[in-house]
């Protein structure tokens, strides 16, 4: 076989070891691997006539390419957030017809068709895979990895590179204790975390942090200031820490949002931190320390759990394709490797068993009971 294999969405540590995992078990089998660049833009800008396009679109995969890939975080294969099934006008592959209604699947199609490739490997969050699920009902043969640092991808109790930012953020927010602590503020840490507040939840959790935000749950900020103060007073060290998910919205407003809808109908996040900083300090008179810890939380390589799960999921996905099982997302269930019909992948993001796991009175991680919960409680 020839099997293309490709990343879309934001990067996370573990896509690296993945891929080289995947083209480790099929090129050690006899198939012929080839990198789709920049994710599902590389198959939707890829002009198949055009030897020049081909190249700067792809990349042979050998066990050479790949020797010393799992050493670093990222994705050597380059990602973006496209959706061929919604490509808008100025974003339309200047050598295509135009197709009235965005959709660019029929091209794809042809493209993987001419590339000679008989499966795909896509590693990518929900965004992503709502597109492989889509080849896949077109009949192309295809098996999905899940990453994300939300970890909100339905079907698997786990998502490469959440472990990495959980650690991350744990390490920021201690680390942010002694700068809280020596001017005497309230610290506000903003986390990645679009339509899952996990990261925050579970970062909270593990920092003992006063107070934590998420999206699922609207907050009301003069009662969140109450209690940041309060917490302040009865620290000996004369602080108070909180996190909030970038997605979290105060019970009068929205989410902080700006510039234009990417093609999976989704604007850049961001900023909800520094406007509660802005409500407690014109509120409350106090001083704030506010700090959005952003694309560091999913910088850098990855952890040993990352690392681990990463390349379990790469072999297995290769399993997949050695044995026919396509048309599935491999994943964790109840600590154990598994694989996922897409039919469960598809409905949207995962959101946070608020009952089981949040405070929603006093803005705080709630673990009630961890037996029967998955490793990393959602």
């Amino acid at each position: 076989m020839k099997i293309g294999i490709l990343t879309g969405g934001g990067d996370v540590p573990g896509l690296n070891p993945a891929m080289q995992a995947a083209v480790l078990r099929l090129v050690g089998s006899g198939h012929e691997m080839l990198g789709i660049r920049r994710g599902w833009a590389g198959l939707l800008t890829l002009n198949p006539d055009d030897p020049a396009s081909i190249q700067n679109n792809t990349l042979p995969l050998s066990a050479l390419t790949v020797r010393t890939i799992d050493r670093t975080g990222g994705t050597f294969l380059h990602t973006s957030r496209t959706n061929p099934a919604k490509v808008s006008a100025k974003s339309a592959p200047k050598f295509l017809p135009v197709a009235a209604s965005g959709d660019y699947t029929p091209h794809v199609l042809n493209v993987l068709q001419k590339l000679q490739l008989d499966a795909l490997i896509a590693i990518g969050g929900e965004d992503t895979l709502s597109y492989a699920v889509r080849l896949h009902e077109e009949n192309f043969p295809v098996v999905a990895i899940p990453k994300t640092m939300d970890n909100d991808v339905k079907g698997t109790d786990y998502c490469i590179g959440f472990s990495t930012a959980i650690t991350r953020s744990v390490e920021y927010i201690n680390n942010l204790r002694t700068c809280g602590g020596s001017h005497e503020r309230i610290t506000i840490v903003e986390l990645f975390g679009r339509k899952s507040g996990e990261t925050s939840l579970i970062s909270a959790h593990l920092t003992g942090v006063d107070r934590c935000l998420i999206g699922e749950v609207p907050f009301d900020p003069e009662k969140v200031t109450r209690l940041l103060v309060k917490d302040k007073q009865n620290n000996p060290s004369r602080y108070s820490m909180v996190t909030i998910s970038e997605g979290a919205a105060p019970i009068d407003g929205g989410t902080m949002e700006t510039g234009e809808a990417d093609a999976f109908g989704h604007r850049k996040l961001g900023g909800i931190g520094q406007w509660l900083g802005d409500y407690i300090k014109k509120s409350a008179g106090e001083d704030i320390i506010y700090q959005n810890v952003a694309y560091l939380m999913r910088s850098g390589p990855p952890d040993a759990l990352d690392l681990m799960v990463a390349r379990n999921y790469g072999s297995l996905a290769a399993d997949c394709l050695l044995n026919g099982n396509y048309g599935n997302m491999v994943g964790l269930r109840e600590g154990r490797y598994t694989l996922v019909p897409f039919s469960e992948v598809k409905g949207g993001a995962r959101p946070v068993d608020v009952d089981a796991l949040y405070d929603v009175e006093q803005y705080k991680p709630r673990v009630k009971n961890a037996l029967g919960k998955p490793m990393f409680l959602y």
